[in-house]
């Protein structure tokens, strides 16, 4: 729990103290019906709480609705949009970025998918916000994405330090039309 958090909860837990206290002091005499309506907004307040506390969670995961050609992901609590691609029979995750020219694998998932570490080639160069990477180009024989299936994808795996897979603009410009409606990416064919 970071000092953000921790200091609302703070305040929240001396604001229940300072209105219980005082709610108490007022109804003395009516202790016992008092206690029971305590009781009652206390389990309403730790609900609503709880259920805002859990709601990324709750909606989390990846969401994608489809229909073979148009494709819907949901932001993510972190303000991004994930998706996953069935490559080579491989189920392989990613981050769609919109920002990175190519798709982009790890090391470890070009592995995992038929390429490698031996077989790879670093002869391209990537700019990256971590600077300059070495990258090998691969081909990917077949790419699913919900009901939508290519052949001979191109990408690129990152020989510098890379956390996460990248779904970038080679991959993406397939589509027709990519589109952010609030917090809903379209993509369609």
């Amino acid at each position: 729990m970071d000092g953000d958090i921790f200091a609302r909860v703070l305040y929240l837990v001396l604001l229940l103290i300072f209105i219980g206290g005082s709610f108490f002091t007022m109804n003395r005499e009516t202790m016992n019906k008092s206690l029971q309506q305590a009781v009652i907004w206390v389990l309403l307040f730790g609900g609503v709480a709880a259920g805002y506390a859990l709601w990324d969670d709750i909606s989390e995961g990846q969401s994608i609705n489809s229909n073979g050609t148009e494709i819907t992901l949901h932001r993510e609590s972190d303000g991004h949009f994930y998706a996953t691609l069935l490559i080579n029979g491989h189920d392989v995750d990613f981050v769609i970025d919109t920002g990175a020219t190519d798709m982009v694998l790890t090391q470890d998932t070009a592995e995992r998918v038929g390429f490698p570490s031996d077989s790879l080639r670093f002869l391209g160069r990537a700019q990256t916000a971590n600077g300059t990477v070495r990258t090998a180009a691969v081909t990917l024989g077949v790419v699913r994405f919900e009901g939508i299936t290519d052949t001979g994808v191109p990408a690129s795996v990152n020989e510098g330090a890379l956390f996460e897979n990248l779904l970038g603009m080679s991959y993406l410009s397939r589509f027709s039309d990519i589109s952010i409606r609030g917090d809903r990416l379209v993509l369609s064919r």
